[in-house]
């Protein structure tokens, strides 16, 4: 793992510091360069009308983007393209949110990896804070809607109790210290993926990386971040099914005894 962090102002290094090729670093804001190229993984499907929003906020300095298209009917893909020419775009094969991310990641060439939702709930502007988290030495940087500095505009009732009720079990069967559970923008270093591999189609991805990097012993650090309501459209979440689904993942990975698995090579999706 290739990671510096540097004062973006400093005229000389420290003793200390490993300072390589200076066209290497990619200027994140006026106190803080780094090395490492980050990957935005957006999992999308007829999300047209979202995207502009969501990639006006993604930094300049993020190594790429890569779209994976869920068999968009509507114009996804177009919009993606112009919007952000050097986009990647993997074509989705199989279904679920779990599956897509599953596509994403094989594609991604950068070092960090940010997963972001392509329905405007969450603000590309957030992806330093979890960068700053990473190459200041955690494995795994998890959004949190109710840590100190976090929030919600689009959290029912239910899905408020079913979260908290579902982040402590996990919590007490893991030993973890989660706030937040079932949240999906979050950020890790690419090498992370041989230790968690992921086998899951679903909305409970996010529950099961939860998890599987708590077992594996990986550093986490959560990061405060604020959800929004979805801009467009509606969502294909639902409560009830979806927290029984999440539950079942909870249940089974309490009773497995894991080993590491290669990261998975791209074969779920197609790259354009």
């Amino acid at each position: 793992m290739s990671s510096f962090l540097r004062p973006a102002d400093a005229d000389e290094p420290s003793p200390l510091t490993v300072v390589p090729d200076h066209s290497a670093y990619r200027p994140v804001s006026c106190h803080l360069a780094i090395t490492p190229p980050v990957s935005v993984v957006i999992p999308a499907m007829n999300e047209a009308a979202n995207l502009p929003y969501v990639f006006r906020t993604l930094p300049d300095w993020i190594h790429e983007v890569v779209l994976v298209d869920g068999n968009s009917t509507d114009d996804t893909v177009r919009v993606a393209r112009e919007l952000w020419p050097g986009v990647t775009v993997v074509t989705q094969r199989g279904r679920g949110k779990g599956d897509a991310l599953i596509s994403g990641f094989a594609a991604c060439t950068g070092e960090i990896i940010v997963m972001v939702d392509a329905d405007g709930s969450a603000d590309g502007r957030e992806i330093v804070s979890y960068v700053s988290a990473l190459v200041s030495g955690a494995d795994f940087a998890k959004g949190s809607r109710f840590a100190n500095g976090g929030g919600t505009d689009d959290m029912t009732p239910v899905r408020r109790l079913g979260n908290r009720v579902l982040t402590a079990v996990v919590n007490l069967k893991f030993g973890a210290r989660y706030t937040d559970l079932c949240y999906g923008y979050n950020a890790f270093w690419r090498h992370c993926l041989d230790r968690i591999a992921l086998d899951c189609a679903g909305f409970e991805v996010e529950t099961l990386m939860n998890i599987r990097v708590v077992k594996a012993g990986l550093r986490v650090q959560e990061i405060p971040s604020h959800e929004y309501i979805r801009i467009h459209g509606a969502s294909n979440l639902r409560a009830v099914r979806d927290g029984l689904r999440v539950l079942r993942v909870i249940l089974r990975e309490r009773g497995a005894r894991r080993k590491p698995a290669a990261r998975p090579a791209l074969i779920a999706g197609d790259v354009r």
